[in-house]
């Protein structure tokens, strides 16, 4: 069984879909008005982390992650840029989905934009209007009362007298009562083109009501689970929580989980600091997608991660002795087990025991030590190897760490193939003159126990 540590009731529980086999879970996407920093890429590939595990457990997963592409920043964006909207929001959006591909982050079955959902929005406001939760002012905004809501504050045992210390009052927040919070905003001349029509005239909707009716339309009004950085738990979850639970008249959601920051050299990441960084600026500093990947992997996702540009040598290490190990049993036996070595249920213990990557990792890397040693000493059988491939697999199925096979164009395959057949009958001319080629066209020619293999010269 998998336990995790739930934002709202502050203890480990253990993990009890709604249907048996499914989880349908809800993930904070990114607001499109910027590249994504590597702080975003914290939190999404802690989610991506629980996704994997999920499924290498068996579950079957709907996950939904919303895109924000209209709210003050994304507004402000289109104004000084004087682009519309959507040109803005579709440029970031397409970078956003570019990234996590690159990081190898298994895509959302559905990615809603906030502005094609304008409609369930108001839908929702006007249901808590009429059940006495939410107010219009003058100007045509409308507020979420927070007192109508008794478990206000649950996510981060915050009082409700004290919220508007908390806050950074903007018009977000009422200016009649400081606890409440914008459903919907009315249009102001600094919007821009940006507006709908709604009942209350024109406007546009607050950030916290876009997730609320986004998850709803897609996963119900109760669901299993909700993720994000810690940094959204107040006020943006603890915010979409009151009204979906006022609106909807259910829990909503049953977890909370939230990951902790992402410190770059023990510092918070500031570009006055700067150590603000994109994954681009990583990519451009010589890091491949996998060492970053194992950095934020290996701190528990509610611990802060230390990121720094000189642990990138410890993350090739790592990974380059996974690596090495499943090339040497491959070159042995490249066949797969159903079986698992005795250290696979302990790895899993780790991983279901709130996501104990750390302690994953550290049963894995022992398991990698002991296993060259016996390679070392000849003393694994057949099975032995074909077990620890299957483990190799099931890992890499969880952290997708290790440097993905490259699919061999046919032409190469062809000239390795007419090089194998000078090496039979011993034309060592031709073959030497096959491998030059080969290597011309940027691939190398190893020659193993196995024949022969190809790999991308980089």
């Amino acid at each position: 069984m998998i336990s995790f540590y739930n934002s709202l009731t502050k203890k480990k529980e253990q993990f009890e879909p709604i249907s048996d086999g499914k989880v349908k879970m809800y993930t904070c996407g990114p607001t499109v008005y910027d590249f994504s920093h590597i702080g975003n890429f914290r939190t999404f590939l802690f989610e991506d982390l629980l996704k994997r595990v999920f499924i290498a457990f068996g579950y079957e997963v709907d996950h939904v992650m919303n895109i924000t592409d209209v709210d003050d920043k994304t507004i402000k964006k289109s104004v000084i840029e004087k682009k519309e909207l959507k040109d803005i929001t579709s440029h970031y959006t397409e970078a956003f989905i570019k990234d996590i591909k690159s990081l190898r982050i298994l895509e959302a079955d559905t990615y809603p934009n906030a502005t094609d959902h304008i409609d369930e929005m108001i839908e929702m406001i006007e249901n808590l209007i009429k059940k006495g939760h939410a107010y219009q002012i003058d100007d045509g905004s409308v507020f979420f009362k927070i007192d109508t809501f008794s478990k206000y504050g649950a996510l981060v045992n915050i009082e409700k007298s004290n919220i508007s210390n908390d806050l950074e009052i903007s018009d977000e927040y009422s200016a009649d009562n400081a606890n409440d919070f914008a459903l919907w905003k009315s249009y102001k001349e600094e919007d821009g083109k940006t507006y709908w029509d709604s009942p209350w005239g024109r406007g546009r909707p607050g950030w916290h009501i876009e997730c609320s009716a986004m998850s709803v339309k897609y996963l119900g009004s109760h669901f299993d689970i909700h993720c994000g950085g810690v940094d959204n738990k107040f006020p943006h979850h603890e915010n979409e929580l009151a009204q979906s639970c006022c609106a909807l008249d259910s829990p909503f959601v049953n977890y909370w989980l939230h990951s902790e920051f992402l410190m770059v050299d023990g510092n918070k990441m500031s570009k006055s600091l700067n150590n603000f960084y994109v994954l681009s600026d990583l990519f451009d500093a010589g890091f491949e997608p996998e060492e970053f990947r194992y950095l934020v992997l290996s701190a528990h996702y509610r611990t802060r991660v230390n990121f720094s540009m000189k642990r990138k040598r410890e993350a090739k290490s790592a990974i380059a002795r996974i690596s090495n190990t499943r090339e040497r049993l491959t070159e042995i036996n490249n066949e797969s087990s159903k079986d698992y070595p005795e250290e696979f249920k302990k790895f899993n213990a780790c991983l279901a025991n709130d996501l104990d990557t750390p302690g994953a990792l550290a049963i894995f890397f022992d398991w990698i030590r002991k296993i060259n040693s016996l390679l070392d000493q000849n003393k694994l059988s057949t099975e032995d190897i074909a077990r620890g491939n299957s483990f190799i697999s099931f890992f890499d199925s969880i952290f997708a760490i290790l440097p993905q096979k490259e699919i061999i164009p046919p032409e190469i395959a062809a000239l390795a193939e007419k090089r194998e057949q000078y090496r039979i009958n011993r034309d060592w001319a031709g073959s030497d003159r096959i491998r030059s080629e080969i290597e011309s066209r940027g691939w190398l020619i190893k020659d193993t126990v196995n024949g022969p293999k190809l790999l991308k010269n980089s």
